[in-house]
Order: structure tokens, then sequence, then C-alpha cells
């Protein structure tokens, strides 16, 4: 692996421990029934998402890097393309907790707009890297 690959596996790796922490975080508002949790079933539904987008995204992103350096692009391309699908687990999962930060919100704010803005990411960065795999 390039270097540029290992030290972004390398930030990728050191954010599950962080993901760990927020499933520890969800279990625990289920298990002590934290008002604005279970019974705001908007909220409920947003964070569980971003947990779960995170901890899937980020293993991805951890096999997408191993890719990375067999692709046929130039190295600036391969350097946005790391970038590009390393931004969809911060941005997605920013989205989903941050448009319902407050126990009281029954809608998402317009921070939902996160969760677009690294899904555009995720897509732009792994049709380029698919591409340049082909």
């Amino acid at each position: 692996m390039s270097p540029a690959s290992l030290s972004t596996a390398g930030v990728l790796l050191i954010t599950v421990p962080g993901v760990a922490f927020g499933g520890v975080t969800l279990l625990k508002f289920l298990m002590r029934n934290v008002p604005g949790y279970l019974d705001n079933p908007v909220r409920r539904g947003l964070w569980r998402a971003g947990h779960a987008h995170a901890g899937v995204l980020v293993l991805f992103s951890l096999v997408a890097m191993l890719y990375v350096d067999q692709a046929s692009l130039p190295e600036g391309l391969k350097a946005l393309t790391r970038v590009l699908i390393v931004a969809a687990p911060i941005l997605m999962p920013l989205g989903f907790f941050l448009s319902v930060v407050r126990p009281r919100d029954t809608k998402p704010s317009r921070l939902i707009w996160l969760t677009v803005a690294g899904g555009a990411c995720l897509a732009v960065g792994t049709l380029t890297l698919g591409v340049g795999l082909l």
C-alpha cells in the first residue's frame, strides 16, 4: 500500500472506537429509557441510521483503500478518490445525528443535507475508483 493509503487507513481505524462508543450510547438510551430517544421515532430512526452508516462505511472505506493504489488513475485523482470515499463515513452520519440533535426535534433540520453530500461523495469516489480499476 502507498503511504497515502496507509495513513488514510490509519485514520479510519482510529474512528472505529468512536463508532463503538456510539453504539454503547444508543444501547444506554434503550436500557435507561432516555427521554427524547425511545419516545421520538424520528430521532431514534435517524440516530440508528447514523450509527449503522458510520460502521458500514468505515469498513467499506478501509477495503476501498486497498484498491485505490491498484487503480490506473493519475496520483491527483487517486488522492481525490481517497478523500471522496473517506468523506462519506464522516458526512453521512453527521447529517443523521446533527439533523435531530435536540430531544424534541420531530423532523430533520437542514443538516440532513450532509447525508446527501456524503452520498454524492461516495458515489463519485466509488465510480472513479471502479473506472480506474477497469
